[in-house]
């Protein structure tokens, strides 16, 4: 790197924000990290629940934190939406509204507003797009998505990007990393409050070689942290598994590699292999609303009448409140019943096994056998379980 560009690298580094890198495993490229930021320090690897509208569904923030999460996820179009940013900001920033006293992760909403299809018209200034929740029309642009966020108060904020569908073809995928650049730029233009990181996010579809161009322009800019975009959106898992090993070595050693919205435990155990750092997902708390619990030996469908008369906690090796005190049989019955305390208990369930998973790993980076642990988790996996009323 360039006098001038690591100038510009750390021009980059907001006041309050840092990431140390403790330790690497002698037989992979996983890493042992910290993040630090003005709401507190952060272990990695580490994985955020995922709270959308200012709430990890099911549970209170200190249900939350008692569990083992010390940062989560908000999302700046729903937060924009509905209640609106300027209400958060005037009740003291997210932290406050919602009372989680933590660091605060916000996604930029692009994936969202990708998902949106037919309601949304992306163009050079932003994103034209219709409400999901009432039909009126709104429009993002790099630098009022990084106005949402500051309002919003997280620690982290989100470059707003293009979230490409799979497969889309060579030429469309360049046109669209490059506009992402742009905004990336004018995104990094925009940030006025230096106590809040602001994360680039790597786009390129499947192509490698977009992938690679992408990064190298994303460091020049200059970016806290560092986040692999346009995953798990419908690519097999081999492509996805193939561009995180091959793109994480190009993310600054020094900086926080994110790898957005990837969720499932046997991702995750991967990925950090490859020297991945930070991971988000919906997935332990829809798929504990849809009763599938996450267990040490893989999926437990609760609802399947193979469990009517189980007497055996949800997993054995989990200290969860819900383990200790309910069997199988009893949180069947609430799920078949409809009862809320059946969400209640098996997010509780879901969020714990994420953090305990994480601190597992965090264990094996320390003491040099993530290898091993990688080899004996998937050896331990029995599978996914079919649901079987």
């Amino acid at each position: 790197m360039s006098t001038k560009d690591r100038s510009q690298e750390q021009k980059s580094v907001s006041r309050g924000f840092d990431f140390e890198l403790l330790h690497r495993d002698s037989e992979s490229e996983a890493r042992l990290g910290k993040i630090t930021t003005p709401h507190g320090e952060v272990e990695t690897p580490v994985f955020m629940p995922v709270g959308t509208q200012g709430t990890v569904k099911g549970l209170t923030p200190e249900t939350v934190h008692d569990l083992g999460a010390r940062i989560i996820l908000g999302n700046t179009y729903h937060l924009h939406l509905r209640p609106g940013h300027e209400l958060i900001r005037a009740h003291g920033g997210l932290h406050t509204f919602m009372n989680w006293h933590h660091p605060i992760l916000t996604d930029s909403g692009g994936f969202q507003i990708y998902s949106l299809g037919a309601l949304r018209k992306i163009t050079e200034d932003g994103i034209s797009f219709q409400s999901h929740i009432d039909g009126s029309r709104h429009f993002i642009s790099p630098e009022i998505c990084v106005e949402i966020q500051e309002a919003l108060g997280s620690d982290i904020m989100m470059c707003l990007d293009e979230c490409i569908s799979y497969p889309a073809d060579f030429n469309y995928a360049e046109k669209s990393l490059d506009m992402t650049l742009r905004w990336a730029k004018r995104c990094r233009a925009a940030r006025h409050n230096e106590s809040q990181a602001l994360f680039g996010i790597s786009q390129g579809g499947k192509y490698t070689t977009l992938r690679k161009r992408g990064i190298e322009e994303l460091v020049d800019i200059g970016f806290d942290g560092y986040a692999l975009g346009g995953l798990s959106v419908g690519e097999p898992k081999e492509v996805m598994r193939e561009i995180t090993a091959d793109c994480t070595p190009l993310l600054p050693e020094e900086k926080p590699r994110y790898l957005m919205g990837v969720g499932l435990p046997e991702d995750i155990v991967e990925s950090v292999y490859h020297g991945i750092d930070m991971f988000d997902c919906v997935m332990p708390t829809r798929n504990a609303r849809n009763g599938m619990l996450f267990t040490s030996s893989g999926k437990v469908v609760i609802r399947n009448a193979r469990y009517r008369e189980d007497n055996s906690p949800v997993d054995s090796e989990c200290d969860c409140y819900t383990c200790r005190n309910y069997s199988r049989a009893y949180l069947r019955h609430l799920f078949v019943a409809g009862e809320i305390l059946a969400v209640v208990l098996n997010t509780i369930h879901n969020i714990r096994y994420f953090m305990n998973l994480m601190a597992t790993i965090r264990e094996a980076i320390k003491n040099d056998y993530y290898t091993t642990f990688r080899q004996n988790f998937f050896s331990g996996l029995s599978g996914t379980e079919t649901e079987n009323k």
